[in-house]
């Protein structure tokens, strides 16, 4: 989960499984995006979905994306959300996390979780 106004380098790749250009923020998400399209159970891929009607209440005026939405070969929607091992325990990150979580299980999404990098 990321704040949509960010100002960071931004990497575009053409996927088949992705409409248009796909713009990823992180090595991360440049590599999760490279391994979800190679992963024959997912149909498409969706980078930087906004979180329509979510609001942080530390910082209410930002508007904040999801790193990826899929949709698998059952129909059923999966969210990632890409972050460096180094900001797992900072209380932003947690609270952002937390955040994208409960939206999501709003939407009846059930398959949440996180892409860390490697040690």
């Amino acid at each position: 989960m990321r704040n949509k106004n960010s100002k960071v380098a931004a990497t575009k790749l053409y996927l088949c499984k992705c409409d248009g250009v796909c713009i990823t923020y992180s090595k991360i998400q440049y590599a999760y995006a490279m391994k979800l399209e190679k992963d024959q159970s997912i149909i498409s891929i969706r980078v930087n979905v906004d979180l329509d009607g979510y609001k942080d209440d530390k910082y209410p005026e930002r508007t904040y994306t999801s790193d990826f939405v899929c949709v698998k070969d059952t129909g059923d929607l999966m969210i990632r959300e890409c972050i460096e091992r180094k900001l797992l325990q900072k209380p932003m990150t947690i609270r952002l996390l937390d955040g994208s979580r409960e939206y999501w299980k709003t939407h009846g999404v059930s398959d949440w979780g996180i892409v860390i990098d490697e040690e």
